[in-house]
């Protein structure tokens, strides 16, 4: 484990390397995924999510596991034969220096955490999600015996927003140089840092891994900057809400697939039926059965126009009031100002044509399905 990555004194719960900074910015606390972790800012979770979509927001996400992989033989074909075994992921036509978004699935097809990794040629990064991170290192160790996998000892900070370029570029002029999803090492105030151009909150930005002995400078470098503010996990969780962005644990867990959460483009085609590498994943008889027999459940983005707030496993109903689905996140958007929700719903109740409604205590408010993103995206393509 990354000695970044300190407990705290009853041991149970894990802080991050930065904790002393955002505590001195005032943030309020609570834990997450079994860490400590800035909730939010002084200035309130709408004022930093207003920020990050005008300006740059700054979030500490050094909870998530960063992983090396490199084969154990130091050879290329290893690390890729190995990998493609573990996941549903195909290395032919994949970039130096380019990342991609993937799955780590159970043998019923289930996303026991999706990923996002970094092609490097004789190396692979990893992040996963920070309540996964032990669960799947061990997983990966089982899957893939002849790899290597270290953890990084780095701090992990997003920077999104418009001005998330240029306040970047002012430390490294190649950070401008970088499409989305494209990776490199920037060199910020002397210090190497590991670089995607990505994000969790449909903004262009970064995602910066920076070692952890630089950590503290180069965030107050970012902070001086007048356009950039810290944002805490509230505002990134309504951030992603608005950019369609499902939330493992929440939208997406070791129940659903790729296919019913509409998130089956990150599965490469030749790994489908038909295609040069078809099958060969954990899932995949499951996976690739139900993509040609159809989901019995999906994932679907819902809005409503009523004024009352609509939470998490809130019940949908039909136009006969039976239940047909659960909503998996909700908020009231900042930017558009109405309920939007992400909800599983079963086939019959979306075949059915019907209104749809949400159970709220005593109330059925109307909720009308539409098209993702609620907010337009703006990567860097």
């Amino acid at each position: 484990m990354s000695e970044s990555l300190a407990s705290s004194a009853e041991g149970s719960v894990r802080r991050i390397p930065l904790d002393a900074l955002h505590r001195e910015l005032g943030a309020k606390f609570g834990p997450f995924a079994g860490f400590d972790m800035p909730i939010q800012y002084p200035a309130g979770l709408k004022a930093e999510h207003v920020h990050t979509r005008t300006a740059a927001g700054l979030f500490d996400v050094s909870h998530m596991g960063q992983i090396s992989i490199r084969a154990r033989d130091g050879s290329v074909a290893s690390l890729q034969r190995g990998l493609e075994a573990a996941l549903p992921l195909d290395f032919e036509g994949w970039p130096i220096g380019f990342q991609k978004y993937s799955f780590l699935l159970n043998d019923a097809g289930g996303i026991e955490d999706d990923l996002m990794l970094v092609n490097l040629g004789d190396e692979v990064r990893m992040v996963v999600n920070a309540g996964n991170r032990d669960a799947d290192f061990a997983r990966l160790v089982a899957l893939c015996p002849a790899l290597q996998f270290t953890w990084v000892d780095a701090a992990l900070i997003a920077l999104q927003g418009p001005q998330a370029e240029a306040v970047l570029a002012g430390l490294d002029p190649a950070a401008a140089q970088m499409t989305f999803m494209q990776a490199r090492t920037l060199h910020l105030l002397g210090a190497a840092c590991f670089t995607t151009r990505s994000g969790y909150t449909g903004e262009d930005g970064y995602e910066i891994s920076i070692p952890t002995a630089d950590a503290d400078r180069v965030v107050r470098a970012l902070l001086a900057n007048p356009a950039v503010a810290p944002v805490g996990l509230g505002a990134r969780d309504t951030l992603r809400l608005e950019a369609g962005l499902p939330l493992h644990g929440n939208d997406i867990n070791p129940t659903t697939t790729p296919v019913q959460a509409g998130l089956i483009f990150a599965v490469p085609k030749s790994r489908r039926a038909g295609g040069a590498k078809a099958g060969g994943f954990p899932g995949a008889s499951a996976v690739l059965g139900e993509l040609a027999a159809g989901a019995t459940r999906k994932l679907v983005a819902l809005r409503s126009e009523s004024n009352i707030p609509i939470r998490s496993h809130a019940a949908i109903v039909d136009a006969q009031d039976a239940v047909v689905g659960e909503v998996t996140s909700g908020t009231v958007s900042p930017t558009l100002g109405v309920p939007i929700l992400l909800a599983h719903i079963r086939a019959e109740g979306l075949a059915s044509g019907g209104p749809l409604r949400a159970v709220v205590r005593d109330k059925r408010p109307a909720v009308q399905v539409v098209a993702l993103p609620f907010v337009p995206k703006r990567y860097k393509r």
